[in-house]
């Protein structure tokens, strides 16, 4: 096992720890906050379950009928996980209205404590093991779970204040007002994860400064007189980057060749943990007028 698919298969066994722990806890004290915290560890599972799927079906390697990989599985398991999300967000929100409105009151306060208490240490240990993984591989996937697990621990925070403040004043208003809040806050993180699902599935290009970088690397390269048609997109962990190279007409192949290949070891070493498929077509003349005709490129 990867150290990628060991970090996901951690976290969904501690968001899974958690959740079971959070739904007793929840229900046997009425804490609207503590079952909102509860529904999203259960949601931690999915999405680490979906992100362990995704992880070892992208880094499978290109086969006869996939000849440039799976790593748009990822793109489909973000717009499952962010319409999950959404609804589970709607479902908090809708519980946190109709217990304010029923007048609903807490009861267990002290094992609601407790439960909030040892899911923050928990989360707090998967933290800094994503974190270490993250050091070691710089994933995308594990980096996008650290993160969400960080927020996580900030969550897990705010609940165990407003269970702290329901023991000591009895206004037990704000844990469903948190609820309310939280439920807000994961619709929110929702739209980012269906939106990057979007992009990834729409062959959005890799971000700015990696694309300026392979910008200035041609620029940089002494044989090379112009360039045109440059398009870049990522999938799963390959980064993927065609371009038309310009170079004089009369030169021989061999030394079109090394400049090519000089330019994608460039390209290759703005961060080779990526696997880069890198795809340069070299032009005797600046042809990007015809390209643009032929909308092969903008």
């Amino acid at each position: 096992m990867s150290l990628p698919r060991l970090a996901t298969t951690v976290a969904t066994l501690t968001a899974l720890v958690l959740a079971v722990a959070k739904v007793v806890v929840g229900f046997m004290s009425g804490s609207v906050a503590v079952i909102a915290s509860a529904l999203d560890s259960i949601l931690d599972m999915v999405i680490s379950i979906f992100n362990n799927i995704a992880v070892r079906v992208s880094e499978s390697k290109p086969d006869h009928k996939f000849n440039y990989g799976k790593g748009k599985i990822e793109g489909l398991a973000a717009l499952f996980e962010g319409l999950f999300i959404s609804a589970s967000g709607l479902f908090i929100i809708y519980e946190g209205i109709r217990k304010i409105i029923h007048h609903e009151a807490i009861t267990e306060i002290n094992i609601s404590i407790y439960v909030m208490l040892f899911s923050m240490l928990a989360t707090l240990a998967l933290v800094l093991f994503l974190a270490y993984v993250v050091k070691k591989t710089n994933h995308l996937v594990i980096k996008s779970d650290l993160l969400h697990y960080k927020t996580d621990l900030l969550t897990n925070g705010a609940v165990l204040v407003s269970l702290i403040i329901v023991k000591l004043t009895g206004w037990y208003y704000i844990d469903f007002i948190l609820s309310i809040l939280i439920g807000i806050y994961i619709i929110k993180e929702a739209s980012e994860i269906v939106k990057e699902g979007f992009e990834i599935l729409l062959d959005v290009s890799l971000d700015f400064e990696t694309v300026e970088k392979i910008k200035e690397i041609i620029k940089k390269e002494p044989l090379v007189l112009d360039y045109h048609c440059l398009r870049t997109r990522k999938a799963g962990n390959r980064n993927f980057v065609d371009v038309h190279l310009v170079l004089t007409p009369d030169m021989k192949l061999k030394l079109a060749h090394t400049i090519i290949e000089n330019v994608e070891d460039k390209i290759r070493a703005i961060d080779p943990d990526k696997k880069w498929i890198i795809n340069i077509h070299a032009d005797p003349y600046d042809d990007s007028h015809i390209n643009k005709l032929l909308e092969e490129c903008e």
